[in-house]
């Protein structure tokens, strides 16, 4: 299930106010944190502060080039989240020979920068609190489209809500897993007797699935009950797509969904989607760890 070092990257303006009065912009990168089992504190982490006169591509190429030579090696993909400032991102990252991805895994990220608004900002000179805000980013509401024809199984395919302990979660890197990612469960406040809820699909074509979906930023899932019910899972940070149908109906299901998502809000949003080619199996096809915006 190893996927190489992906980093997280942030460059936007700051609550910092230079000599002229003008807003201070820092590129913020940090490692993504791939195990269950790694700890937040062993992250690779870099920052650089910019004038905003030299916003541009090519002075945040640089500090790319700058922090791939401070950390002795080049991640396979760098996320990003913050979509407008998508061009300039993506061509800095091109131009330093890494793909760039619109991400809402940006989980190691968001924790950072909400630590220096509260910690590290407001000590800063020129600090202007009226200008300080959290790094949030609206996202599109999409309709949600059906998964692709060759990925879909057929109708004897299932699926099931489920919960597990995140301390049996904590044994993720042990499991047998075709396609997957998860992250440490402390980084964003998860104990390990809180219990976490899952959708299981279990797919005839559960590896193509699986390898399609790995291609994929996964954001989240969602059980939206109207128009009409569905489990939606959110990728990137502009497409939606159904993975459950659900019948108008089917009452108990339909309890179980929302139980679902009120488990999600009891675990700090996070949860999981698991691919198994049945229920009979012990291995996955796949298996990610998620996180609600």
């Amino acid at each position: 299930m190893s996927i190489g070092t992906i980093w997280e990257l942030d460059f936007y303006s700051r609550p910092i106010l230079d000599e002229n009065q003008k807003k201070r912009w820092e590129v913020l990168i940090c490692e993504t944190p791939l195990e269950v089992g790694r700890s937040p504190d062993s992250l690779f982490k870099y920052s650089q502060f910019c004038s905003n006169q030299t916003v541009n591509s090519l002075w945040l190429r640089e500090a790319i080039e700058n922090a791939i030579a401070e950390a002795g090696e080049t991640p396979k993909k760098i996320r990003f989240f913050r979509r407008q400032m998508n061009n300039m991102i993506i061509k800095a990252c091109e131009d330093a020979g890494i793909p760039a991805a619109p991400s809402r895994r940006t989980y190691a990220l968001h924790q950072w920068l909400t630590q220096r608004y509260q910690d590290f900002y407001p000590t800063q000179p020129g600090y202007d609190a009226k200008v300080a805000q959290a790094a949030s980013v609206a996202y599109p509401e999409l309709n949600a489209v059906p998964l692709p024809d060759a990925v879909r199984g057929d109708k004897a395919d299932q699926w099931a809500f489920v919960t597990l302990e995140a301390s049996a979660l904590a044994e993720m890197n042990e499991w047998e897993i075709g396609f997957g990612e998860g992250f440490p469960l402390s980084l964003v406040g998860v104990t390990p007797d809180q219990r976490v809820p899952g959708l299981i699909i279990f797919s005839s074509r559960a590896l193509p699935l699986a390898a399609w979906m790995s291609g994929l930023e996964l954001g989240f899932l969602k059980f939206e009950e109207k128009p009409r019910p569905i489990v939606r899972l959110e990728t990137g940070t502009s497409d939606s797509w159904i993975v459950v149908n659900i019948s108008q109906k089917d009452i108990q299901t339909l309890e179980e969904a929302r139980g679902f998502e009120l488990a999600k809000q009891q675990a700090q949003n996070v949860h999981f989607l698991a691919i198994q080619s049945s229920p009979d199996v012990e291995s996955f096809a796949g298996f990610w760890l998620l996180k609600e915006d």
